[in-house]
């Protein structure tokens, strides 16, 4: 969402609110940044960013692209999600001048914080209920996703309608973010359902999902079925998920280099609507609209499809960057909040 859809009294209370979640996402993520996660947390957050690019036609005239919340909290934990989307929301308005800065407490709440959470909510309610296997995990995946974004459009139709900056029906407005945020709410779920099961085919404990949710052996001993003692776990540092980090980061960065060129060029979701219902009659250019890298090109780079394709790789790096800076400082406080305190004599 640019600057201006939004009275300043609503974007100071809901960056305030995305502000708490930050800082409660940052504690809660010390508990899920381990070994595992922590190196592939910031590959999450450029892989958001580089599929975040690929907008896919969804009705006449009307395209949507990932989200990321439901793809971030399955893969790494919900409050490293949170974190991860709010790294990448950062680095676009920052760098590519997407997503107004003043609008930035309301992306992150509507775009990290209520899909992270309902999609969360709902992936472990369906993974209790479900049979516990990986496709299990996949259709969880898969529906979590779906809802998680028409539950993002009616956070943004209630903000809206609390400080909206134009006189629009709210119920209209409601109707038609609902309406065509389900049809992107299936491209969201079919992209976070290959993602998450593809990782889970090749590394399930990489999936933070996914703890704790194999199914127990069983023999029968005496007429009794009980048990097998788990194996001795394999040592962290014997399952190396460089392979998997390198074909992420390889993977990221040709969606953004090159299949985004490919991506679709009508308005998303929430652009349609804001023109569509006169949304965005109030809508402010970007402090950073002089950026060399606004709206996805290099600046002074002639050919668009390197231009795009040069702003796509710079992107990725950046996140990866700052996503794992951000995220190995939260381990690394981990680890010294966890360490035993000496004392002297």
């Amino acid at each position: 969402m640019p600057d201006g859809f939004i009275d300043a009294p609503i974007s100071v209370a809901t960056g305030a609110v995305a502000a708490a979640a930050v800082a409660v996402s940052l504690r809660g993520a010390r508990r899920e940044l381990d070994e595992r996660t922590a190196p592939l947390a910031g590959l999450v957050a450029a892989f958001i960013f580089a599929v975040q690019m690929l907008n896919f036609p969804v009705a006449a005239g009307t395209s949507g692209h990932l989200l990321g919340g439901a793809l971030a909290a399955i893969l790494v934990g919900p409050y490293t999600g949170v974190l991860c989307i709010a790294v990448v929301l950062l680095m676009q308005g920052i760098l590519f001048a997407d997503g107004g800065l003043t609008a930035l407490g309301v992306n992150i709440t509507v775009m990290g914080v209520v899909t992270t959470v309902v999609a969360y909510v709902l992936f472990r309610g369906l993974v209790k209920v479900l049979p516990r296997k990986r496709r299990s995990l996949t259709v969880a995946s898969f529906v979590a996703a779906l809802i998680s974004v028409p539950a993002a459009a009616l956070a943004f139709t209630f903000l809206y309608w609390l400080g909206g900056t134009t006189d629009v029906s709210i119920g209209k407005v409601a109707t038609a973010m609902v309406g065509v945020h389900i049809l992107i709410g299936i491209g969201e779920a079919a992209i976070t359902a290959l993602t998450v099961g593809a990782v889970i085919a090749v590394r399930p404990d990489l999936v933070y999902g996914a703890r704790g949710l194999q199914q127990k052996l069983k023999l029968r001993v005496n007429g009794e079925l009980v048990d097998v003692p788990d194996a001795e776990p394999v040592p962290v540092a014997a399952r190396s998920h460089r392979k998997v980090w390198a074909a992420g980061l390889v993977t990221s960065l040709v969606l953004a280099g090159f299949v985004s060129f490919y991506a679709s060029a009508n308005p998303d979701g929430l652009e349609k609507v804001a023109a569509d219902k006169g949304i965005d009659e109030k809508t402010e250019e970007h402090a950073n609209a002089d950026s060399p890298l606004a709206d996805y090109g290099v600046k002074d780079v002639e050919d668009a499809r390197l231009s795009g394709g040069l702003a796509g790789v710079i992107g990725v790096g950046v996140t990866v960057v700052a996503g794992s800076t951000v995220f190995w400082a939260v381990r690394r406080r981990r680890t010294d909040d966890t360490s035993p305190v000496s004392t002297g004599v």
